[in-house]
C-alpha cells in the first residue's frame, strides 16, 4: 500500500469515527429537549432565511395530496441499526425532532432509474430528474460520503491545464468515456480500485488535494449522482459534467452548465474544445467558480440545513395526516 493510500484510510477511518459518535451523542438528548431547540431554531430565522428553507422545503418535498405510509413501516429506534448503518442514522437523526409515534415510507440505496423509484411518498437520497410525481421525498442522507466541501486555496490561474477524473467504471457510460479520453494529452483520468481494472484503465489513486491542482475536474454520475460533485463546486477548480440525470439533498437539478459549470454533450465529444476554451479564458471561468461557491454557500449553514429537513418531515406528516396543518405547527410539530 502507498503511503498516500495509508493516509486515506486513516483520515477516511477518523472522519466515520467521528460521523457514528456525533450521532451516538444525539441519540442521547430526550425527544423534548429536541422539541424545544426545533421552536428556538425557527424563531432564529430571519424573515428571508425562513422564505429560502420554505422554498427548499417544497422544492424535496412535492406531495400535493393525502397519502396513508404503508403500515409495515414501523417508527425508527435509537440503538437498533439494522443494515445500511448511514442511511439509518442519518433518518432517524432528523425524525428524533418528532413525536415517537412518526412513521415514514423510506427507500435506502441508490434508486438508479425511474423503474426504481417508489410509487408512493417514500424518504430518498436520490431521485430522477425525470421523474414527475412527487413520490421521491429528498432528505440528506449517507452525508458522510456524499456531502465533502474543501476549503482551495489554490488560485485557478497557478493550477494545471488538466481534465482529471478518478473512478469506477462500473457503468457503461463511464467505460465509453474512458476509452474515449484515456491517454489523451489534456487528460488525466483513470480507474482506480479493483472493479474494472482488467479494462485497461486503471490509473494511481489521486486525492482531492491532488485533483485540485488541476483547472477542470470531471463529475461523472454512477448509479445516481456523482459523490465528487460538491467537493468540486465548493473549489477554485472548475466542474466539467454533463447536464445530471438525478438530484438529492443538493438541488442538482437546479444546476445551470456555463453558469454553475462547464456543460459536456452526452457522450462528452466537446471535452477537448471546452478545456482550451476555458484554458485560454481566465476570467469566464473565474465567473462560473463565483457563482459554483455562492451555490454550495447555501448548504454550509447547519441552522438552515436543519430547518429544512424539519419543514421537509413536517410536510410529509401533514400529508400523510400524522399532523396538523397550522403555520405554528411548522415551528412546534403539533402531531393529532
Amino acid at each position: 500500500m502507498s503511503l498516500s493510500n495509508a493516509v486515506r484510510k486513516v483520515r477516511h477511518g477518523r472522519s466515520r469515527l467521528a460521523y457514528f459518535a456525533g450521532h451516538a451523542a444525539r441519540l442521547c438528548l430526550p425527544r423534548f429537549v429536541l422539541a424545544e431547540r426545533r421552536r428556538a431554531l425557527f424563531d432564529s430565522l430571519s424573515a428571508d432565511e425562513r422564505r429560502s428553507v420554505e422554498a427548499r422545503a417544497q422544492y424535496y418535498n412535492r406531495c400535493d395530496s393525502s397519502f396513508e405510509v404503508a403500515p409495515h413501516f414501523k417508527p425508527l429506534r435509537a440503538w437498533s441499526i439494522p443494515g445500511q448503518h448511514n442511511y439509518h442514522l442519518d433518518l432517524l437523526d432528523q425524525l428524533r425532532w418528532f413525536p415517537d409515534e412518526a412513521r415514514v415510507a423510506y427507500q435506502f440505496g441508490d434508486i438508479g432509474s425511474v423503474q426504481n423509484a417508489p410509487t408512493t411518498p417514500t424518504i430518498v437520497k436520490a431521485r430522477p430528474l425525470a421523474l414527475e410525481t412527487g413520490a421521491c421525498v429528498l432528505l440528506k442522507l449517507n452525508h458522510v460520503r456524499h456531502f465533502h466541501f474543501v476549503r482551495d486555496r489554490r488560485a485557478f490561474s497557478d493550477k494545471r491545464d488538466c481534465v482529471v477524473w478518478r473512478g469506477h467504471a462500473g457503468r457503461d457510460h463511464r467505460v465509453r468515456f474512458l476509452e474515449r479520453f484515456f491517454g489523451h494529452p489534456l487528460c488525466d483520468v483513470g480507474q482506480v480500485g479493483r472493479r474494472g481494472a482488467q479494462l485497461g484503465f486503471s490509473k494511481p489513486f489521486l486525492s482531492v488535494r491532488e485533483q485540485l491542482e488541476n483547472k477542470f475536474v470531471l463529475s461523472i454520475e454512477g448509479n445516481d449522482v456523482a459523490t465528487n460533485l460538491k467537493w468540486i463546486l465548493s473549489s477554485n477548480s472548475l466542474c466539467f459534467m454533463r447536464r445530471p440525470r438525478f438530484e438529492t439533498w443538493f438541488m442538482e437539478g437546479t444546476l445551470r452548465p456555463e453558469v454553475h459549470y462547464v456543460g459536456l454533450e452526452d457522450d462528452h465529444a466537446d471535452l477537448e474544445e471546452k478545456a482550451l476554451y476555458y484554458a485560454k479564458r481566465p476570467e469566464a471561468a473565474e465567473r462560473i467558480l463565483a457563482n459554483a461557491q455562492r451555490f454550495v454557500d447555501r448548504f454550509r449553514n447547519p441552522v438552515l440545513e436543519r430547518c429544512a429537513s424539519l419543514l421537509v418531515l413536517q410536510r410529509y406528516f401533514e400529508c400523510s395526516g400524522q399532523a396538523t396543518r397550522s403555520e405554528s405547527a411548522l415551528a412546534r410539530g403539533s402531531f393529532t
